[in-house]
């Protein structure tokens, strides 16, 4: 039995004994905390791949097949209370919205167990309720190294109706990146296939047979061997738009997973070490827009850019 709040993707190979089950009713049976039903939602949404291709929840598996299952995490986990500042930029009774720094792990995971974004929400609610009773209910995830903007919930029916619109794709998200190369397209969208790559498990990929990912994105500005961008997900997949960037030959600057080495390429010194002393990749979640989960009222935020990739923003801008 796996337990999910260790993890956010597990894998199976299922056994002669577990042959011919429904494929909801096998994940069910190995993962912990998880219902039958919750799971069907994420074979649904395309988060679960058999030998790398999509199925149905009812799908009987056969043996040797090779399951991975995309876990976002559930409202039910208990995490440990930690007081860690938060820059909180809306809160009622059923949602928060956080401005993420970076380097803020979002969820307890293999090696992580404390220090994370969870941690820092449960003690929050647990100082307003005066009890543990509240949990963060995290519906999305953003990358350790990705600052911006995060919705989490308060109650079990916020979660279901922010999971539900984010399943749907009626979730507005809007990033800004910066982007090595000269991106000579004014707009463009990029819709390739993720999955783990098969090469390196601790990476994504573009994948034939993976999980459908389409990225949208605009110029917002040209530099010097750099381009800013604006990127808006259209999905939620792990390492989305930094995969579908660097597969388009213009990786995230700073993202040392799909662009290492590529800051070796850029011939001023200055900004060269800049990069480096950045200590994170230039990706920020500029916009999230939303249906509250209990009016069903429209709501969008806005995070400024973080000093950090201001500072370098202006360094190119007195380069040019």
């Amino acid at each position: 039995m796996t337990t999910h709040a260790d993890i956010s993707t597990v894998t199976f190979q299922v056994s002669e004994a577990d042959a011919a089950t429904r494929l909801d009713t096998y994940l069910a049976a190995h993962i912990e905390g998880w219902s039958r039903a919750r799971l069907q939602r994420l074979i649904e949404a395309g988060d679960v791949l058999v030998n790398s291709k999509l199925v149905k929840a009812s799908y009987k598996v056969a043996a040797h097949d090779d399951i991975e299952v995309e876990l976002t995490p559930a409202p039910e986990s208990n995490f440990t209370p930690e007081n860690i500042p938060l820059d909180i930029v809306f809160e009622d009774d059923h949602l928060i919205v956080i401005n993420k720094p970076a380097g803020l792990v979002v969820h307890p995971a293999a090696g992580v167990h404390s220090g994370t974004l969870a941690n820092a929400l449960a003690y929050h609610f647990q100082q307003l309720s005066h009890a543990g009773s509240i949990r963060p209910g995290i519906v999305h995830r953003l990358d350790k190294d990705t600052s911006g903007l995060l919705v989490a919930a308060k109650t079990e029916s916020a979660h279901e109706s922010l999971g539900d619109q984010f399943r749907a794709r009626e979730v507005f998200k809007s990033y800004v990146a910066l982007v090595y190369g000269a991106v000579k397209q004014q707009s463009g969208s990029v819709e390739q296939p993720i999955a783990r790559d098969p090469r390196n498990r601790t990476r994504m990929a573009i994948v034939a047979g993976g999980r459908g990912a389409l990225s949208l994105f605009k110029v917002r500005h040209s530099y010097q061997s750099f381009t800013l961008l604006d990127v808006e997900l259209k999905t939620g997949r792990t390492h989305q738009i930094r995969v579908h960037l660097a597969w388009l030959k213009h990786p995230v600057v700073g993202d040392e997973v799909y662009g290492s080495g590529r800051e070796n390429n850029v011939q001023d010194v200055q900004l060269r070490a800049r990069i480096r002393k950045l200590n994170r990749h230039f990706l920020h979640a500029e916009q999230l827009g939303f249906r509250h989960p209990q009016t069903g009222k429209p709501l969008k935020f806005t995070a400024p850019l973080p000093a950090e990739l201001r500072e370098f923003l202006e360094l190119l801008e007195a380069k040019n």
